[in-house]
């Protein structure tokens, strides 16, 4: 069938021949400016396509999952159709709908974009940005925040764990046939599965009470399920995730972490790990969920696995492709045995606080920093309004810096910092910390996990401070409410590290172009 309507005329009325591309589960057949996805009739552990009865449904589900994230780029089912001579697609007004033929099939219609901008080419080349990152992780927080909790029963998490078990299962099988190849056998895959079958099961255990916590607690939502690198296109000047998981409801209502751990593990195997942990930072900052943290190595290497797995069953069928797939697959397990800490031991986490008057560039610093030791960073101005039910770049409102407030911003940073360091993972918090009490509080934090503690000293002439400031407050776009007044007043009750906290003291000078500072960030004796 799909060779039919690879034929002119026969996609859509579009008079060249379709394009094709084959994936494990499905055939795209490209066809001018629109695409026709189409199912394959396959019944796997995984997902069931093998009646056209069914493959409709899940041409419908697709359609409604995507509608929500790529609206423009997702047009419609349509029917695929016994023709005189053949398979067909046809469109309203085209030749041969007034006497449509039996249906046969059912496709997504779709809008084609331009496959160059996908994610995972972006960052194959060098090409993927920062500032793509940053735009990424604020769509997805925006989307897993727009999502309702799941019905009752999913998430829990002896089904989530079911789900990973059989995927190991499926995976460790796939091994053993002719998909893999001896390279996969002398890298000691088998062995390498085996040990991470141990992993999940021993770590998903630990991690149960806190899973079924979070399903009771709305974090379970019905989300993308499917956010690797090539599931993200930069189309029209903003990210845009498409090919949502239709196929399996249980894999599809997950905690939102699964979601944000899948483009986390992607692109640290990419060779972005610093672009991975800024996309989960950014994200846990527009979300305020740093109670998810202890998750994330799980479902990371769970979504490893799962690339893994999918690249060996790619290559069972891609001829000249397999030879690819099979290095993808092996490339995932080496990522997923890393973040399990399966190759060497971790490092121990650690807890960096700056310290710095306004307008010293603590924020800019504390967040390049976080890249750098591959950490979360947690920012005072942000947590202090989302204690207030503020939006980030809210203007100040009474009380909002009154001592109570002040106090309770400080627990929130601490909170979050034992979240962090007990999941084992290494947080920037990014606060002026002006007063001993404060750095204290945060210092025996890190000594109850025996986590290294250093302060950032950020540091700036006086005129510099104070253009920053008054441009900051200028353009209003920053979460951050300090004006040339609070400055000066900043000046006379900061209470400056003394001799005793030299010892895990840095100092950064922040003057000069922003590349001058982030060769002083990088000179850091980290």
């Amino acid at each position: 069938m799909v060779a039919q309507l690879r034929r002119p005329g026969a996609c859509g009325g579009h008079p060249d021949p379709a394009g094709l591309i084959e994936t494990h589960i499905s055939s795209l057949l490209l066809a001018g400016h629109r695409v026709f996805k189409l199912k394959k009739p396959v019944r796997l552990p995984f997902v069931d396509f093998a009646t056209v009865e069914l493959r409709h449904e899940a041409c419908q589900q697709e359609l409604r999952l995507n509608r929500r994230t790529a609206p423009r780029w997702y047009l419609d089912v349509v029917p695929v159709r016994k023709g005189p001579t053949g398979a067909l697609i046809t469109l309203g007004g085209a030749p041969g709908v007034e006497h449509p033929g039996e249906v046969i099939d059912w496709a997504v219609m779709m809008r084609r974009f331009d496959d160059r901008q996908l994610f995972s080419r972006l960052a194959a080349g060098g090409q993927l940005s920062t500032s793509m990152v940053v735009d990424l992780a604020e769509v997805v927080a925006r989307f897993h925040a727009q999502q309702t909790p799941a019905p009752p029963g999913f998430g829990r998490a002896e089904a989530t764990r079911h789900v990973a078990r059989q995927n190991m299962t499926e995976l460790a099988a796939l091994l053993h046939t002719s998909s893999a190849s001896p390279a996969l056998h002398e890298a000691g895959a088998a062995a390498s599965v085996v040990a991470l079958q141990r992993w999940t099961e021993a770590r998903g255990a630990e991690l149960a009470t806190l899973m079924d916590l979070r399903c009771r607690t709305g974090h379970v939502r019905e989300v993308h399920g499917d956010l690797h690198l090539g599931n993200i296109v930069w189309a029209e000047g903003a990210p845009v995730l498409f090919d949502a998981l239709e196929f399996n409801d249980t894999m599809r209502h997950i905690d939102t972490m699964g979601d944000l751990a899948f483009s986390f593990m992607d692109l640290i195997a990419h060779g972005l790990p610093r672009l991975a942990w800024l996309f989960i930072s950014t994200v846990l900052e527009a979300s305020g969920d740093h109670a998810a943290l202890p998750l994330l190595a799980w479902w990371a290497v769970h979504r490893a696995t799962v690339r893994a797995k999918v690249a060996l069953l790619g290559a069972a069928g891609q001829g000249a492709d397999a030879g690819a797939l099979r290095a993808q697959a092996q490339r995932y397990l080496g990522v997923a045995t890393r973040l399990a800490g399966l190759d060497r031991a971790a490092p121990p986490p650690r807890l960096v606080l700056t310290f710095g008057l306004s307008g010293s560039g603590k924020t800019g610093a504390a967040g390049q920093l976080a890249q750098r030791l591959g950490a979360v960073r947690v920012r005072s101005d942000i947590e202090r309004k989302r204690l207030f039910a503020l939006p980030p770049t809210a203007r100040s409102t009474p009380g909002l810096y009154a001592p109570d407030a002040t106090r309770r911003t400080y627990e929130r940073l601490q909170e979050v910092a034992d979240q962090a360091l007990g999941a084992g993972v290494s947080i920037v918090v990014d606060a002026a910390s002006l007063q001993r009490q404060e750095r204290n509080a945060l210092r025996a934090v890190a000594a109850r996990h025996g986590a290294p503690f250093h302060l950032l000293v950020c540091q700036a002439p006086l005129p510099v401070l104070q253009a920053r400031v008054a441009a900051r407050q200028a353009e209003g776009r920053d979460a951050s409410d300090a004006t040339p007044e609070v400055l000066a007043q900043q000046q006379q009750w900061a209470e400056w590290p003394g001799a005793d906290e030299a010892a895990d003291t840095w100092v950064l000078d922040t003057d000069g172009s922003l590349d001058e500072v982030a060769r002083r960030i990088e000179a850091l004796p980290i």
